[in-house]
């Protein structure tokens, strides 16, 4: 199941936390498909401006897109990735803002089958 954790500054996402997630979630099922919708988890965490820069400036939202690794080894992996990653990237400009588009970073981290369990249970 694709899980989205958005690192951004608190005032990037003060009252804009419900139209991200669903702009999120929309991202994912425009690549995946609608089955994806229902799967979708996206947990937004909110830094306090004072505790986060890059390069002395305030930051773009980061995320990290948890995946399964058999992506990262399908013929088409480059493009569903592309499109991952620029869906993704539209999403939060457009709830927070295209100031931070240029600096959206989002990371693909793969989870390899039976690396991951959800209610106890272990997931192939």
């Amino acid at each position: 199941m694709p899980h989205l954790t958005v690192h951004a500054l608190e005032s990037d996402l003060a009252g804009r936390e419900p139209e991200l997630i669903a702009a999120l979630t929309d991202a994912v099922v425009a690549v995946y498909g609608d089955w994806a919708r229902e799967i979708a988890e996206v947990l937004l965490i909110g830094v306090p401006e004072n505790r986060w820069g890059t390069a002395g400036s305030a930051p773009a939202p980061r995320v990290t897109f948890g995946i399964r690794a058999g992506v990262f080894d399908r013929p088409d992996a480059a493009e569903v990735l592309s499109r991952l990653a620029a869906a993704v990237t539209d999403a939060v400009a457009a709830a927070v803002g295209e100031q931070v588009r240029a600096g959206v970073t989002v990371e693909f981290v793969g989870s390899p089958d039976g690396r991951t369990a959800v209610g106890g249970v272990l997931s192939s």
